[in-house]
């Protein structure tokens, strides 16, 4: 058959052209993934004796981090939002891992009252922890004002992680030498900073930009966390993941959760969405380093300039601990 009967024959349909061309992208994705600065199947850190806590580890990235903290011997405790979805996510990695140590406790991040709870009972089950995996998020949704006069989604994405570190930091440094890894997100670059977007005033928001600016929030006050740290053995850095299709866009309408899934071909999967974070919970040569911000390449990497001011991130940190009420304990 001659070159020109094959091109011209109906196996080159424009749907066959396309299912090929879907095929070549997605393994560019791929092949780029496996090209990554770091390899996590070459790193050697043995956790055994350690203990990590990894929040909204129930799906997705958060799943796909607490499995392989427990493969190295960490102490994992998953605190899951869903008991039930928490406990099934438990019974997997303990299947996967025989030997997995693993612990379940419930903490809504959008509720202080219940990181609160969730701080104390873990508190007297794990007097030292060793890595805190800030993790949980929520995107998607309209703005919502919870219980307690807070906007959902930077209660769940800013307000929750920032109080429940400052609870744990006590066992923090108890640990001697222990890691903060807060999830950022490179649409972080796209939000703006208003205080009063916490409890639902503030500016308007655009479609979804109430995510961009928790993360903007997220990745300023890491550096803030990382100053007031400095000398105690706690290191607190975040970190891109990259686009990455997980359970997170299952409050986007249909349309949009359609789009997502079409791209889905194109972007990373939860097990190359973990593999920054894993980066930075594992690596020896990041000891020591804080108040950085990682690209998804595991590579240090400048934030939005408005997450680079240290008195913004310091009027935020004032502002934030008055409404966590962190300015009232002992």
């Amino acid at each position: 058959m001659s070159l020109w009967s094959l091109l011209s024959s109906q196996v080159w349909s424009p749907g066959f052209v396309l299912l090929i061309l879907v095929f070549l992208l997605r393994l560019n994705v791929r092949l780029r993934y496996r090209c990554q600065l770091w390899d996590l199947q070459h790193c050697p850190t043995d956790l055994t004796g350690k203990t990590a806590v990894v929040t909204g580890a129930n799906s997705g990235i958060g799943k796909v981090v607490s499995q392989e903290l427990a493969r190295r011997g960490a102490r994992v405790i998953l605190a899951c939002r869903s008991h039930e979805r928490g406990q099934r996510a438990l019974d997997e990695i303990q299947a996967a891992s025989r030997d997995a140590c693993l612990l379940l406790g419930e903490v809504d991040l959008s509720s202080m009252a219940s990181v609160r709870n969730f701080a104390r009972w873990l508190l007297q089950e794990c007097p030292e922890i060793h890595l805190l995996v800030n993790n949980a998020a929520v995107c998607g949704i309209p703005k919502t004002l919870s219980s307690e006069g807070l906007e959902f989604t930077f209660a769940t994405n800013y307000v929750g992680p920032f109080l429940l570190t400052n609870l744990l930091r006590g066992a923090l440094q108890r640990a001697g030498s222990a890691r903060v890894i807060n999830l950022s997100s490179s649409w972080h670059i796209h939000g703006y900073f208003d205080e009063e977007h916490l409890t639902g005033a503030g500016r308007p928001l655009t479609f979804n930009q109430n995510y961009y600016c928790s993360k903007l929030l997220l990745t300023s006050i890491t550096g803030e966390f990382a100053r007031r740290l400095q000398g105690t053995g706690v290191t607190v850095n975040s970190v891109d993941p990259g686009v990455v299709y997980t359970g997170i866009i299952k409050e986007f309408s249909w349309f949009y959760r359609v789009t997502f899934w079409l791209w889905s071909f194109f972007i990373r999967d939860p097990t190359e969405g973990a593999n920054p974070v894993l980066y930075l919970s594992l690596e020896k040569e990041v000891d020591g380093i804080s108040g950085k911000y990682f690209s998804n390449s595991c590579v240090i990497t400048p934030p939005a300039k408005a997450a680079q001011d240290p008195y913004v991130a310091q009027s935020l940190w004032n502002a934030t601990i008055k409404l966590t009420n962190l300015d009232l304990m002992d």
